[in-house]
């Protein structure tokens, strides 16, 4: 008699479509390892290379954003990223320990006055290359989705 499958209870937590966090010290060299373990975790979905493109940069800029102007690079202060494949979307949420920011007066660095500015431009292009974009209250987490199909 052939063996009987058994139901596993803690299959869920080998799901590779489980939400998955990862939590690194406010220092730049983590950007590149947090971008490359999320799009490592897509590898089976066999995504266009414009939109793993898309998902790299806002990874980066959004773990940037937190480590820099969040927790101002206090190598003490965490980020935390939680991503998670849901149906055909992907979430990510990048959360950092500081005070937060007022991201609706974040100017649009392509019109004239702020075209020359050194800050803006990664919040611009989040919002620009996610499908959708969402601040907790404070600024100090910002959740992303973008459609997988």
């Amino acid at each position: 008699m052939p063996d009987m499958l058994r139901s596993d209870p803690l299959a869920f937590l080998r799901n590779p479509r489980s939400k998955k966090t990862i939590k690194v010290p406010s220092e730049t060299r983590y950007i590149r390892k947090v971008s490359e373990k999320i799009l490592a975790s897509l590898s089976g979905l066999r995504l266009d290379e414009g939109k793993v493109f898309d998902i790299k940069l806002c990874i980066e800029e959004a773990v940037r954003n937190a480590m820099v102007h969040g927790n101002h690079s206090d190598k003490r202060l965490m980020v935390r990223v939680t991503y998670q494949v849901e149906g055909d979307k992907l979430v990510i949420e990048v959360e950092d320990e500081g005070a937060g920011f007022n991201h609706q007066a974040v100017a649009d660095p392509t019109l004239t006055p702020h075209i020359m500015k050194n800050s803006g431009r990664g919040v611009y292009l989040i919002r620009k290359l996610m499908d959708s974009v969402v601040y907790n209250d404070i600024g100090s987490s910002i959740t992303m989705i973008k459609n997988l199909t």
